[in-house]
């Protein structure tokens, strides 16, 4: 590799070859990340599984069961809330409404 003066060039060159340097890093990346897919795709194949396969045995959101509703709307009983995750605002409004959150218990 050559000996680049970094003293002697001026600033757009500079620009130019951080631009160069960044997209030599991005590509060099991209490129390992493909051998190691390739890899990885060949190794799943060997032991009789599919890359896709492997990767969402490993308990996927989709694979998740969604929690029980614990309490129901005051006026609506088809809009339910586990209790988990933020308030929605039906509850935060009944419970400021002087609503005990006891009574909207399912």
């Amino acid at each position: 590799m050559s000996d680049i003066n970094l003293e002697e060039m001026s600033l757009s060159e500079l620009k130019s070859l951080n631009k160069q340097v960044t997209k030599a890093i991005d590509s060099y990346e991209a490129r390992q990340k493909q051998l190691a897919l390739t890899e990885l795709e060949a190794k799943a194949k060997e032991l009789g599984f599919s890359l896709s396969e492997l990767a969402g045995a490993s308990g996927s959101k989709a694979m998740r069961k969604s929690a029980p509703p614990k309490f129901r709307h005051p006026d609506d009983a088809s809009i339910t809330w586990t209790g988990k995750g933020r308030q929605p605002d039906w509850f935060k409004q009944a419970v400021m409404g002087g609503v005990s959150p006891d009574d909207l218990l399912i």
